[in-house]
């Protein structure tokens, strides 16, 4: 897939996910039942959770490689360090 069509892609899978939150935000206006609530609150994760993996991968093939590619320690140095922070705030 082309990087506009993944771009593309990327920005209709947020736009899904923003229209879940909202429709969740209805949900709770309407005094629906707190376990379909929860329900939906489970979806809106596991697509966050898919998105955060595409982003992660691209950031991998795409930056990452090309700081490889570069050989340029410190830019090589700087993308390690991105990826350990990144996953140290997952764990929190």
């Amino acid at each position: 897939m082309a990087a506009i069509g993944r771009k593309r892609a990327k920005a209709n899978r947020f736009a899904r996910i923003a229209g879940q939150v909202r429709g969740i935000g209805r949900m709770v206006e309407d005094d629906r039942y707190c376990i379909d609530v929860l329900h939906q609150i489970h979806a809106v994760k596991a697509a966050l959770a898919r998105a955060e993996s595409e982003v992660l991968k691209d950031h991998a093939t795409c930056c990452v490689a090309e700081a490889i590619a570069s050989g340029d320690a410190d830019e090589q140095r700087a993308k390690f360090t991105e990826l350990v922070e990144l996953f140290d705030k997952a764990k929190r």
